[in-house]
């Protein structure tokens, strides 16, 4: 992803009702902020700044776009506006909440609920850098509710089209929540002045670098693709790289035993390069998900040794003689 080097908004500055407290993070795409409210809650203020497209110097709050730039930076105002005033419509517990959005300084600010956490994908460098691998139930239990997050974005038709664990966010509770939508992100193609939506390799299906057939399915590979982060602590190999070499096939044989089969199963059918050969709805992943991880199979018992079979032996023969004796004293 492209870094911003755009120069943020000033700390303290007060723009729409909110005050700016300080950039909480940033990309090639848009800048994050904390802000208070009116009333003195905290937000997450996340300002349309393409840097391909825009300059913005210390000290100044309006960016410059060049003639040449300003079409196509405009339309990625109004996807970034409408994608806003969609999410605005779901309510649901693992999506953000995205709360107002407004303009200023001739650009498109959207206000979002601040939430104290981290990031998926801090909780997989962790604990890797612990020696520590992520659990079977923690993957089934966090990516349930993902996908009932993402079920809900999908009825209101909006794709994610950037699912990743950098972009799941756990709250302190543990609960995660589904941020930064990819809908609106967007890059300058350079064959023509048009926008066309950014990947990220390992997460991407093919069908986001072919920028066509995106539907439902798109989502589903990068949730494959971010549970395969979990389980090995990277991202699969780039779909465009499969198309000519896949290599998935040994990390899949090597999570056998880490993994439930049926866990490593639902992974690989995500993962199909063919998006007719993945799972069509997110309710067929859900009911595999929730499904109980199968408990560890007892391993087989050791055929019996001679010693085995000769203490078998005496034992029967001692057995039959105990009781041929037992009627005679008996009598």
């Amino acid at each position: 992803m492209a870094a911003q080097n755009n120069a943020p908004l000033p700390d303290g500055l007060e723009i729409a009702g909110y005050r700016i407290v300080k950039k909480i993070a940033s990309g090639g795409f848009s800048i994050v902020y904390l802000a208070y409210d009116s009333e003195g809650v905290a937000v997450a203020i996340k300002e349309y700044l393409p840097s391909s497209l825009a300059l913005r110097q210390e000290g100044e709050l309006v960016p410059a776009v060049s003639k040449a730039n300003l079409p196509v930076f405009r339309i990625g105002l109004k996807c970034f506006f409408e994608e806003g005033r969609a999410l605005a419509r779901i309510s649901h517990p693992n999506v953000v909440s995205v709360l107002n959005f407004f303009r200023a300084h001739e650009t498109v600010y959207m206000v979002m609920a601040y939430e104290s956490g981290h990031s998926l994908q801090e909780h997989i460098q962790r604990q890797r850098g612990k020696g520590v691998k992520v659990g079977e139930l923690f993957i089934r239990t966090i990516f349930t509710q993902v996908v009932k997050g993402l079920r809900e974005v999908h009825a209101n038709k909006l794709l994610h089209l950037d699912l990743k664990p950098a972009n799941i966010y756990l709250r302190t509770d543990g609960t995660p929540m589904l941020l930064d939508f990819g809908a609106a992100r967007q890059t300058v193609n350079t064959d023509m002045p048009t926008l066309t939506p950014m990947y990220t390799p390992g997460f991407a299906p093919p069908e986001l670098y072919a920028k066509t057939g995106m539907g439902p399915w798109t989502d589903i590979y990068s949730i494959g693709a971010s549970m395969f982060a979990c389980m090995v602590g990277s991202p699969p190999q780039p779909a465009d790289q499969r198309k000519t070499g896949d290599k998935m096939a040994g990390h899949f044989d090597k999570l056998e035993g880490q993994y439930s089969p049926e866990l490593v199963a639902l992974v690989r059918w995500c993962l199909q390069i063919d998006p007719l050969a993945r799972p069509q709805s997110l309710f067929a992943l859900q009911k595999v998900l929730q499904a109980k991880a199968p408990a560890a199979v007892p391993p087989a018992p050791q055929p019996p040794s001679v010693m085995d079979k000769l203490r078998g032996l005496v034992g029967r023969l001692g057995g039959g003689a105990r009781a041929k004796a037992g009627p005679d004293t008996l009598v």
